[in-house]
């Protein structure tokens, strides 16, 4: 745990350092909803091998934050995630009744006692703070200071080693639903959505609803990662 404050401490020292050091601000602060928006929009965009995430989901619970800003946000999140080789998303364990009602990532999560703040951190290049480490909606601090971002990246990878793998009730179902299970394996055989609700005697409609629901089960909506998320539950 001394560690872990450690690390923190260093992150938020290195943030209040690197603007006289640098002689320039360590971060852009971004104000608005929708410059906030298209701020995370860019950073899903960005993403290409890493994802690592503070993530509080209890945060914005009672706040009066427009529900059409937390489905964009979120729409980003699942964005970044599945165009990240490794994702690493750590958890306040107060939130865990509410994780069930988020948004489901690819990649691995776990519980801490507590996090220090949000953040999103983008392949060790960039990171995002909300200005009040709380809540992104408030406004967000855009940082590309290498030092500040690798203090940030240390402090992440310090609690991930203290942190527990969430446990099996609150992971996604084990189990695949058995009317899915030739979904699945239609959309593993690479069929055409015409094709496979013909030889499934589906309507079209029938099996695009199908389809959605797996994807949900799965977490994802990408179909090309479905396969991989599948075969990491052990649904092959």
């Amino acid at each position: 745990m001394a560690e872990t404050a450690g690390s923190v401490m260093l992150a938020r020292s290195a943030m209040n350092r690197a603007a006289p050091e640098a002689q320039r601000p360590p971060g852009r602060p971004v104000r608005g909803a929708r410059r906030i928006s298209a701020a995370l929009a860019g950073l899903a965009a960005s993403t290409r091998h890493e994802l690592l995430t503070f993530d509080d989901p209890a945060a914005s619970a009672g706040r009066a934050i427009p529900e059409p800003f937390l489905e964009l946000a979120g729409a980003c999140m699942r964005a970044a995630a599945e165009r990240a080789l490794e994702v690493r998303r750590i958890v306040p364990r107060h939130a865990l009744p509410r994780l069930a009602g988020t948004v489901r990532l690819p990649g691995r999560a776990r519980l801490t006692e507590s996090i220090p703040f949000k953040m999103i951190v983008i392949d060790r290049t960039v990171a995002a703070v909300p200005l009040d480490l709380e809540l992104l909606y408030n406004g967000l601090l855009l940082i590309r200071d290498p030092v500040v971002v690798q203090a940030l990246v240390r402090a992440h990878h310090t609690s991930w080693d203290a942190g527990e793998e969430l446990t099996a009730a609150t992971a996604p179902p084990s189990d695949l639903p058995p009317q899915l299970r030739p979904v699945l394996e239609a959309l593993l055989a690479g069929l055409t959505d015409e094709t496979a609700a013909a030889r499934l005697g589906m309507s079209g409609r029938t099996y695009s609803r199908r389809v959605g629901e797996l994807m949900h089960a799965l977490g994802t909506t990408s179909r090309f990662r479905a396969g991989a998320e599948a075969a990491r539950r052990g649904w092959l």
